[in-house]
C-alpha cells in the first residue's frame, strides 16, 4: 500500500499561517542585520528604551539567581511577593485598590494581551480596535477567535477616537473595547474627561474594556495618565488591565508583565498559562519586585531624556515639507502623516504608500522607520525616539535631506 501524499493537507495550520510577523520587530531585525553588515543604519523601529536596567534591579536579580529557591518551579500565577507589589503599585500609580489574588504575572505584556483576549472572546465576538493600533492587537484578537473592528482617528483628531465613532461601530456582537493610553504607535494620550466618557459608554452598553497601560509613566507637556477603572470605578467587573515593567524601567528583555481582572477571568487565564508557559522566570520576577517597590527616580531621569528627544524630533520632522506631525504627549513615538510626501518623485522613485516610502528611506538614507500599514491605514510612519540624541538628530536629518 503506497504512502498517503501529505500534499493534500496544508503543512502549517490555517490559524498560525494567518498570523503576520510583528512588523516592528521585522524592521528592527532588518536594521540590525544591515548594521552588522557594516552599513551605518540608524533604527527608529523598536519601541525599546536605550537605557540599561537600573542597577538596583540588576542586583536583585543577581541575588535571586544565587538563591536555590529560584531554581525551581513557582506558582504559575506569579510569586506572591510580586503580586503584592503589583497591587501596591496599582494603588500608588492608578489610585484604586486591587487584590493580589486578581493579579496574574505573565511573560511580558504581550502574553497578558494574548491571554486577556483568549479569556473573554468566543468565535465571532467583535473587538472595537481604535486605529492606529499596536501591531500585536489584531493578531491576538484573531487567534482568540474574535474579529477586530477598526475605528480610525487620523492626525486631525490627534489619533484619539470619540464616543460617537465607537457607538457607530458597535453591533450586537461587540464584546470588547481595546483602550491604550498613552498610545503605541501614536503617543496620543486621552484626557481624564475623554477617558471617563469612553468608560461610561462601555459601562452603559455592557462592553468589556481591555486597557493597556504599559506607558503610564511616560507623559509630557502636562498630560496625565488616567486609569479608566479609576475614572469609572463601576467598570471593575468588566475591565482587564494589561501592564508590565518593560517600558517604565527599561526592562524589555526581562519579560515580566501582568494582567489584573475579575476573579473568574484571572482564574481562566491562569489555567491557560499553567499549560502554556507555567511560571515566569523567578529571577526576572524578583527583579520586577525591586523595580516596583523602589522609587521612581530612575524613571524620572529616563522620562526627562525622552521628553528632550521628543521635542527635537517633532521640531525636525515638522520642518519637512509634506509631513503633518501631531505632538505626541506620551510613550516614546512620533507618528507623522506623510500623505503630503506620497506621490512625489524622490531620487527617481515615486512612493505611493507608506510601505514604499519606508523602503525608500531605508535604502537611500539608511534609516529604518515603520510604515503605517503595520498599525492600520497607509500614509503614516512611526519613529521611536527611544534612542541616543546624536543618532536621533542624524537619522531625522538624513530623512529631511532625502525628502527636501
Amino acid at each position: 500500500m503506497g504512502a498517503v501524499s501529505s500534499s493534500a493537507k496544508p503543512r502549517v495550520s490555517a490559524r498560525l499561517a494567518a498570523i503576520a510577523e510583528s512588523a516592528t520587530l521585522a524592521v528592527d531585525a532588518k536594521a540590525k542585520a544591515l548594521k552588522a553588515a557594516g552599513r551605518p543604519v540608524i533604527g527608529f523601529g523598536a519601541g525599546e528604551p536605550d537605557f540599561p536596567t537600573p542597577e538596583y534591579v540588576v542586583e536583585a536579580a543577581v541575588a535571586a539567581a544565587k538563591d536555590p529557591a529560584s531554581h525551581h518551579y513557582s506558582p504559575a500565577k506569579g510569586l506572591p511577593v510580586l503580586r503584592e507589589a503589583i497591587a501596591a503599585k496599582t494603588l500608588r500609580d492608578s489610585g484604586y485598590e486591587v487584590s493580589p489574588d486578581n493579579v496574574l504575572v505573565t511573560n511580558g505584556g504581550k502574553q497578558a494581551v494574548y491571554q486577556s483576549f483568549a479569556a473573554v472572546l468566543d468565535p465571532g465576538d467583535e473587538v472595537l480596535l481604535p486605529a492606529p493600533y499596536w501591531t500585536t492587537y489584531p493578531e491576538a484578537i484573531s487567534l482568540a477567535g474574535g474579529r477586530a473592528v477598526e475605528v480610525f482617528a487620523g492626525a486631525d483628531q490627534d489619533y484619539l477616537v470619540t464616543v460617537e465613532q465607537l457607538e457607530a461601530a458597535r453591533t450586537d456582537r461587540t464584546k470588547v473595547l481595546l483602550f491604550n493610553s498613552p498610545s503605541n504607535p501614536t503617543g496620543s494620550v486621552y484626557s481624564p474627561e475623554q477617558t471617563e466618557a469612553i468608560g461610561r459608554w462601555a459601562l452603559e452598553h455592557g462592553i468589556w474594556v481591555i486597557t493597556d497601560e504599559i506607558y503610564e509613566h511616560l507623559v509630557y507637556d502636562g498630560a496625565t495618565f488616567t486609569a479608566i477603572q479609576r475614572a469609572v470605578p463601576e467598570l471593575a467587573d468588566t475591565t482587564i488591565v494589561v501592564n508590565g515593567v518593560a517600558k517604565t524601567y527599561a526592562m524589555t528583555g526581562w519579560r515580566v508583565g501582568w494582567m489584573i481582572g475579575p476573579t473568574d477571568v484571572i482564574k481562566a487565564a491562569t489555567n491557560l498559562q499553567s499549560h502554556l508557559t507555567s511560571n515566569v522566570s523567578n529571577v526576572s520576577q524578583h527583579a520586577a519586585v525591586a523595580a516596583l517597590t523602589g522609587d521612581l527616580s530612575a524613571v524620572a531621569t529616563m522620562r526627562e531624556a525622552f521628553d528632550r528627544r521628543r521635542r527635537t524630533m517633532v521640531e525636525m520632522l515638522d520642518a519637512i515639507d509634506g509631513m503633518t506631525v501631531p505632538t505626541p504627549r506620551g510613550a516614546f513615538y512620533c507618528y507623522p502623516s506623510v500623505e503630503g510626501v506620497l506621490g512625489r518623485t524622490i531620487r527617481g522613485r515615486t512612493p505611493t504608500t507608506s510601505v514604499e516610502l519606508a523602503e525608500l528611506i531605508l535604502e537611500e538614507a539608511e534609516v529604518a522607520v515603520v510604515p503605517g500599514e503595520a498599525f492600520g491605514p497607509s500614509g503614516y510612519l512611526r519613529l521611536s525616539y527611544a534612542l541616543g540624541d546624536d543618532d536621533l538628530a542624524e537619522g531625522v536629518g538624513r530623512i529631511r535631506e532625502l525628502l527636501a
